[in-house]
């Protein structure tokens, strides 16, 4: 054999050979002697090979063999995987033989085989084929029919082979072409589901063995329903063997299911099931879909306690199952003589409930707080304090009323509390009633110098202040009036309770030096009225004691006192009218046991002892005078003399009506027209330097109305 190469491979055959291997990816093939005619009775092979992936592709670029019907003396004939793809011979195709031409052969594998024949004679020169075969890959993906080489899901190609991948969610097999899904670890516990094979209703994943679980608490029963849709490969006469469904439930076991008749509804009696799903390497069915849910044991039907209810009230309850016992509006439930709001129960799961029924009992409000100076009453039922039971505060009265003024009503409520319409479950107060003596003034008044005697119960806020400051002057004592604001509280005028009255300190006198008397008509009868000590003296930080300005002064008792007809506080003005002050022509009521004799001097009161004033308490009724009238009249007198926006004057032109000393802090106090309560608009303060009641000479007071805010934010601390 000589073998010759120009830019592919070429080879000649001498005559013997019969079989040549060719495993290049390319190569051309020659008829012996080609060009000059082949010889006769010659047989040569040509067996081509190439690699897994390709195809061969064989062409002629010359041919001319022996013409003969159906090509039985000279011929080329090409074989592959055991068939004849074609037989040439002749120069041109006819009816009875076929010349390759332009035609190329394809084998079907990585195979081919090419065979020359010629007889024992040729009538004519012929000079046999010149052929060339080359390697070309193979799209797999698109090309290959046989179901062993396809992909299950997506197939990719490259040159001499391809290989496969799966979509997200599965994993490729060990076959390398099939796609299994990992589902071996589905567990549900929940009371109810759904379960299908994956992918489903699409067809389901192959070579893949599937585990789903159902556990719930023992107590449940799982029942499984499959779908009347059920695609599951078989074999007619075989159970089973490619593609299943098995079921465990406990020692139980159900199936194999499989081929296109539903399971139906399985009872399986237990609360852990495992669920099979077998699928081989094989096969386009649709799969299976199943709902499962749980049942436990009954539990008895419930009856509601009286005055309650069941949420919810249903005519069967089964292992779980929770239902909320509550009472009706006003009734709380009871269970083991603990109160509560509403009890829950759960059916267990040997058929009883967790809790007996309880029991309803009425909201009992209990007995009502006490109101300090206050009683209370029942309307209806006495000490009955159950729901939409009623109590009833009030005051005691004539000397406290309610405040705010409600009607004191409460009512038990669903809560357990009394409640009032007005002011929920806060309680009302029971205030001193102010400004409202038990006797009614008389309407003819005198003046206090030589004046007329109050009767006992005309000014039940008017207060008398010893005080016996020995810090100054051994046995030193001096003493003025105040008004009752409250059980505790006393105001007055702040010049009376200095520290040492002739300099300029606004020290307050000690708090053990002053003594209040409350109640008292006759100062010689002191021990039959009611005297407290006190807690706290408050001056007015401004308190200007060569002015007088800002002359007031709060004191506080140790201990609250008793209101009497005798003991009675007087009103403050209100709010809304500060800074307004009595209107000119106003006319006021003003008391105290000032010095009864006009003739005394201003010098000679600091040495007087008590014995020199009025015995018996005086009061005497005096007009507001226009402020400009005022000052003017302290104006043309010689003197440091300052009539503030903080004092008003009272008093009459001609003189013969006035207070003096002594009376210092008393109450100057209008009748409201409105509510008809007597109100302290001024405090005695100070005067001109002649005789009380002189003519042109008006006693000056604190206008108390300036000092609402004040007092206010001391008598709250």
């Amino acid at each position: 054999m000589r073998i010759l190469l120009f830019c592919s491979f070429c080879m000649w055959l001498s005559r013997g050979t019969d079989a040549v291997d060719l495993t290049e990816m390319f190569a051309e093939i020659r008829s012996p002697n080609f060009p000059d005619s082949y010889p006769t009775d010659s047989e040569v092979t040509w067996n081509i090979s190439v690699p897994e992936g390709y195809r061969i592709r064989l062409y002629f670029m010359h041919f001319d063999l022996e013409p003969s019907y159906l090509c039985e003396y000279d011929y080329a004939k090409v074989e592959a995987e055991g068939q004849i793809l074609a037989t040439f011979c002749g120069r041109e195709s006819t009816d009875t033989e076929q010349a390759p031409g332009h035609q190329a052969i394809l084998s079907p594998g990585n195979s081919l085989s090419l065979t020359f024949r010629s007889d024992f004679s040729n009538e004519e020169r012929f000079t046999g084929f010149d052929a060339h075969y080359a390697a070309v890959d193979i799209d797999e993906c698109t090309e290959r029919s046989d179901e062993e080489l396809t992909c299950d899901h997506y197939c990719h190609n490259y040159i001499g082979g391809f290989y496969c991948s799966c979509r997200f969610g599965y994993l490729l097999h060990s076959d390398n072409r099939t796609c299994k899904v990992e589902c071996s670890d589905h567990l549900f516990t929940q009371r109810t589901g759904v379960i299908t094979s994956a992918d489903f209703p699409n067809p389901y994943p192959k070579s893949s063995d599937c585990l789903y679980r159902i556990e719930l608490e023992e107590g449940f029963f799982v029942t499984l329903h499959f779908e009347d849709r059920f695609d599951v490969e078989d074999h007619p006469e075989v159970s089973c063997p490619y593609d299943y469904v098995k079921i465990k439930a406990g020692r139980k076991e159900f199936g194999p299911f499989c081929g296109e008749k539903s399971p139906g509804q399985i009872e399986t009696r237990s609360h852990n099931v495992q669920i099979l799903f077998h699928s081989d390497d094989s096969g386009e069915n649709g799969g299976w879909k199943l709902t499962y849910s749980a049942t436990g044991n009954s539990c008895p039907v419930l009856q509601p306690p009286v005055n309650g209810k069941i949420e919810p009230l249903q005519s069967q309850y089964t292992f779980k199952e929770q239902v909320l016992i509550r009472c009706n509006t006003g009734y709380n439930v009871f269970k083991d003589n603990l109160e509560m709001e509403s009890l829950q129960m759960e059916c267990q799961k040997d058929g009883t409930w967790s809790n007996k029924i309880p029991t309803c009992k009425i909201v009992d409000c209990r007995s009502p707080a006490q109101l300090e100076n206050g009683f209370i009453s029942f309307p209806t039922v006495k000490n009955l304090t159950t729901y939409r039971s009623d109590i009833q505060y009030s005051c005691q009265l004539p000397y406290y009323e309610m405040a705010p003024n409600i009607s004191g009503t409460y009512t038990c409520e669903a809560g357990g509390k009394w409640m009032s319409p007005e002011l929920g479950a806060k309680l009302p107060t029971c205030q001193p009633v102010c400004g409202q003596p038990i006797r009614s003034l008389p309407g003819i008044m005198k003046r206090i110098i030589g004046g007329r005697n109050a009767e006992p119960g005309f000014f039940p806020w008017q207060v008398l202040i010893v005080v016996e400051d020995t810090s100054r002057v051994p046995d030193d004592k001096w003493f003025g009036s105040g008004a009752l604001l409250s059980e505790s509280w006393v105001l007055t005028a702040a010049h009376n309770l200095r520290s040492q009255r002739r300099d300029s300190t606004l020290t307050p006198v000690s708090k053990d030096h002053v003594t209040v008397y409350l109640g008292l008509h006759d100062v010689r009868s002191k021990a039959d009225a009611v005297n407290r000590s006190v807690e706290k003296i408050i001056l007015h930080d401004s308190f200007d004691p060569k002015t007088y300005n800002h002359d007031i002064a709060l004191v506080k008792l140790k201990e609250k006192v008793v209101l009497t007809e005798h003991i009675m506080p007087v009103c403050l003005p209100q709010s809304a009218h500060k800074l307004e002050g009595p209107q000119p022509n106003t006319l006021g009521l003003v008391a105290g046991w000032g010095i009864s004799n006009p003739n005394i001097t201003a010098d000679e009161v600091v040495s007087t002892s008590m014995r020199t004033l009025s015995d018996i308490l005086q009061y005497v009724k005096l007009p507001v005078v226009h402020h400009a009238e005022c000052k003017t009249s302290y104006e043309s007198r010689s003197g440091n003399y300052s009539v503030t926006d903080n004092m008003f004057c009272a008093g009459y032109y001609e003189g013969g009506k006035d207070t003096c000393l002594g009376d210092s802090g008393g109450a100057f106090v209008i009748q409201d027209p409105d509510t008809k309560r007597w109100v302290t608009q001024g405090l005695v303060s100070w005067g001109g330097p002649e005789e009380c009641g002189s003519k042109q000479v008006y006693g000056v007071y604190t206008k108390v109305s300036n000092y609402v805010d004040w007092l206010d934010e001391r008598l709250q601390s």
